[in-house]
C-alpha cells in the first residue's frame, strides 16, 4: 500500500478548509493509497511532503512570512528543482507564477513554476467578490459546472514562453515582479516538467456576457479570462475550491498526485 503525504502551506489563508476538503475527497474515493495531510510551517514539515497546496489568502503576506520563516527557498526548491506536485489557489496561483503585475518591486516575492504572467486583483476589491458556474472539462465530460468562488482573484494575463532562466522580458515591465531562476534536477524532476502551459478553464469575458444579454457582438473571438492552468505537475486556479464544500477538484488533483508519486517512487 502506497503512503503519500500532502502538505498545505499554513502561514496564512484558507489552509484548514483545504485539509477538510482533501479528507472529504479521500472519503469519496476507492483508492488503496494511505493519505496523510499536514499543515506546513517549517522546512522540516515541507521535507515530509510528496505534494503541496498553496492556499488562497494574501500573497504578499504569505511570501513575507515564508521568507521570515526560512521557507521561501525550500518552497522554490520543492516546486522548481524537485518538481513535486503543487497546486496554488488564488494567492497560491500568484506565488506560482513566473511573473506578476500590479506589484511593487520589493513588496512581493514569487516562487515560480508556471510560465505565466498573472494580473493580481483582476476582478477588483473584496466587495466585488462573486461566485460563478464554471465548466471544467478536465473533471470529465459528464460533470456539472463547478461553483467557482472569486475573491480579489487574479487571472492569467499571458502564457509565457518557457525559458531555461529567468523571464528576462518580464523584468522590463513596470510594476512587475519575476520569480528567480531555478532548474529541475534529477531525472524524476525533469520528467515532471512540461515546456508548455495548458489552459484548463476560462471564465467567459465581457463580450460573452453582452452576447448572452442580447447585445449583437461576436463573442466567439473572445477567449475570456484564464482561471485554471497546468504545467507538468504544477497546477493553479484563480478561484477558491476550498470554500465551496465541493471536493471534485481536490479528488481530481489527488489522482494526479498519486500518479506522479507512483512514477517518482517506482511503485
Amino acid at each position: 500500500m502506497a503512503s503519500i503525504t500532502v502538505g498545505v502551506l499554513a502561514l496564512q489563508g484558507a489552509f484548514f478548509e483545504h485539509i477538510q476538503l482533501l479528507k472529504k475527497a479521500v472519503s469519496e474515493q476507492s483508492s488503496t493509497t494511505q493519505w496523510e495531510f499536514i499543515e506546513v510551517r517549517t522546512p522540516q514539515e515541507l521535507d515530509r511532503c510528496d505534494a503541496l497546496i498553496l492556499p488562497g489568502g494574501e500573497s504578499t503576506t504569505i511570501s513575507l512570512v515564508a521568507a521570515r520563516s526560512n521557507l521561501l527557498e525550500p518552497l522554490r526548491d520543492f516546486v522548481k528543482v524537485h518538481r513535486k506536485p503543487t497546486w496554488g489557489t488564488c494567492a497560491g496561483l500568484i506565488l506560482l507564477a513566473e511573473s506578476a503585475n500590479r506589484t511593487k518591486k520589493g513588496g512581493q516575492e514569487l516562487i515560480g513554476g508556471l510560465d505565466v504572467r498573472v494580473n493580481r486583483n483582476h476582478f477588483g476589491r473584496q466587495t466585488e467578490s462573486f461566485e460563478a458556474p464554471l465548466d471544467l472539462p478536465f473533471l470529465g465530460p459528464t460533470e456539472q459546472s463547478f461553483p467557482a468562488v472569486f475573491i480579489r482573484a487574479p487571472v492569467v494575463e499571458k502564457i509565457l514562453p518557457h525559458q531555461e532562466g529567468i523571464q528576462v522580458d518580464e523584468t522590463q515591465r513596470d510594476e512587475t515582479v519575476v520569480a528567480p531562476s531555478k532548474q529541475p534536477q534529477g531525472q524524476a524532476a525533469k520528467a515532471a516538467m512540461a515546456d508548455g502551459v495548458e489552459v484548463l478553464a476560462s471564465l467567459p469575458g465581457r463580450a460573452a456576457k453582452l452576447a448572452a444579454a442580447g447585445t449583437h457582438i461576436d463573442a466567439d473571438k473572445e477567449t475570456g479570462d484564464i482561471v485554471a492552468v497546468k504545467q507538468g505537475n504544477v497546477f493553479g486556479t484563480s478561484f477558491h475550491p476550498e470554500l465551496t464544500g465541493d471536493a471534485r477538484i481536490h479528488s481530481w488533483w489527488l489522482r494526479q498526485v498519486e500518479e506522479s508519486v507512483r512514477k517518482r517512487k517506482g511503485i
